[in-house]
């Protein structure tokens, strides 16, 4: 399925272009620990890759939470009060985010993040220090930064162990640098960097002037439910930082060593986020309209998208909800009122141009499906956006406005990214052949040299060309013979060709190349 109807689905290579190694100096002294380490990535770097994936990585996981402006205040005035006595000096940052997940982070650089679910399960602002002071630690002791160095993301790895997707979980989307996120705050953090985050953590809640008994209980807490297997929780904060019997009793040991006392803060925390949980049976519906959306269930996404727009009329997923659900029904017009309200409320998410501009394309109108979907990717880039921005552009017949778009996207495993790679495919084969159709030498028991040809791509190639030549001097290729590949070589085939050419050593083959230089696509 392509088009609008297929973003209802909607659940890298890439990097070393962003990540500048600069001064790969050896050892140097964490700021936290004391302890000399080797450090291959500046601070410089860290702050850029931090800067870099904060904005994207906030997209994939709900976009920011916006409701109630003020719980992101008051979260980040408790963030920086811990940050004001941590270690190291960051450029720290604190949002919540519009997450039902329970689930906090920190990228490389002091970019951090907590979801809008896990507030509603802490019990008063001090426990909430603990989970800050916890991302703080990850921030200021390099913990991201090792991974990196480990090249955990450097080779490009999604970690299996990483955060489970949720319904605003859009992280498989993302293509070019933006996916880089993905791999940084869904990596698993080793148990001595939990152990170490905990540790600290706890130092700078009693610096702040927070009961760090707070962390313990905290801890008991997640060990409990880890026991009962809680699913929300299980795919949230437990995927990245496990709990353990372990951990809670070295908080126990490090809360005994900096003695009792310090604030709890649960009148002022219940305050200002308890009362929201009177929202939660919205989010609630949200959530479980999502999943009715997925199996087809249009009219029970509706009402359920309707119910949570009773409950609380100002979050813009809830309007997100209800065109999708109108859109599967077929009712395009109102579908375009419900993205339009989603859009008003909430103008940095990402999903609500991309949705709204996937179906103006549908219904023709070009100029602002490619304003809508533009603005998406400013936001995010996803194989999704480029896709259809692709389509748009070959339907005006600007080509290789059309190739950048599908290049962009060919490289996501999602639907619209191996339809991408389709059409790509199919545009520019012709023009640049030896991109998509693969060839190697080989030699076979008579000495005669033997070209091996893939084509990889989902399409049938024909009038396949193919030069061999003997490399000379300086890296130059003298070409001794072209080869026409008779017929047609289909979407995943391979072809072996003989060629005239005898070698009396097979070493001797390391002194030939072969290129293909012709190809057309059968319609």
């Amino acid at each position: 399925m392509s088009g609008y109807r297929g973003l209802f689905n909607i659940t890298s290579r890439l990097f070393l272009g962003m990540l500048v190694l600069a001064g790969l100096s050896g050892c140097a002294t964490n700021p936290v620990t004391g302890k000399s380490e080797l450090a291959l990535i500046s601070e410089q770097s860290e702050l850029e890759i931090g800067q870099k994936q904060y904005q994207p990585s906030r997209q994939m996981q709900g976009g920011d939470y916006k409701v109630e402006p003020e719980i992101t205040r008051y979260v980040q005035q408790v963030g920086q009060r811990l940050a004001a006595v941590s270690d190291r000096k960051l450029p720290y940052e604190f949002v919540v985010l519009n997450d039902s997940t329970p689930n906090a982070w920190a990228l490389p650089g002091g970019k951090i993040a907590v979801n809008r679910g896990l507030l509603l399960e802490l019990n008063n602002e001090a426990e909430l220090a603990a989970v800050l002071g916890h991302e703080i630690v990850h921030a200021a002791a390099r913990h991201g930064a090792k991974g990196i160095e480990r090249g955990v993301v450097l080779q490009g790895v999604l970690l299996a162990a990483g955060v489970a997707a949720s319904d605003s979980d859009y992280s498989q989307l993302a293509v070019g640098a933006a996916a880089v996120g993905a791999n940084l705050i869904n990596q698993g953090y080793s148990r001595d960097a939990e152990l170490e985050a905990d540790h600290y953590g706890m130092v700078y809640m009693a610096r702040a002037g927070y009961d760090p008994q707070a962390a313990v209980g905290l801890q008991e807490t997640f060990v409990r439910l880890s026991k009962d297997r809680k699913e929300n929780w299980l795919s949230g904060l437990f995927a990245s930082h496990p709990p353990s019997a372990e951990r809670v009793e070295k908080n126990r040991q490090r809360a005994r060593e900096l003695g009792q006392g310090g604030e709890l803060g649960a009148e002022r925390y219940q305050q200002m986020v308890g009362v929201r949980k009177k929202t939660a049976p919205a989010y609630a519906a949200y959530t479980e309209g999502r999943a009715a959306l997925q199996k087809k269930q249009s009219d029970k996404a509706l009402m359920l998208a309707d119910r949570a727009i009773g409950i609380e009329p100002r979050e813009a997923l809830f309007y997100g909800l209800k065109g999708d659900a109108l859109a599967q029904q077929g009712a395009d017009t109102k579908a375009l009122t419900a993205y339009d309200k989603a859009v008003t409320l909430d103008d940095g998410f990402f999903r609500h141009y991309l949705v709204r501009g996937a179906l103006k394309a549908e219904l023709g109108d070009r100029s602002g499906a490619r304003r809508d979907l533009n603005r998406s990717v400013e936001l995010l880039p996803t194989a999704d956006a480029h896709y259809l921005l692709g389509g748009l552009a070959l339907r005006e017949g600007d080509r290789p406005n059309a190739i950048a778009h599908y290049q962009q996207a060919s490289g996501a495993s999602s639907e619209h990214g191996k339809a991408a790679a389709t059409a790509l495919a199919r545009l520019d084969l012709p023009e640049h052949p030896g991109r998509y159709i693969k060839s190697r030498l080989g030699i076979d028991r008579t000495g005669s040299v033997l070209i091996h040809l893939e084509n990889p791509t989902a399409v049938t190639a024909r009038d396949i060309r193919v030069q061999l030549g003997e490399l000379g001097a300086g890296g130059r290729v003298f070409v001794r013979a072209e080869y026409r590949v008779p017929g047609a070589l289909g979407a995943g085939q391979a072809v072996s060709l003989q060629t005239d050419i005898r070698l009396s050593d097979s070493k001797q083959l390391n002194r030939w190349d072969s290129r293909v230089i012709g190809a057309a696509v059968v319609e």
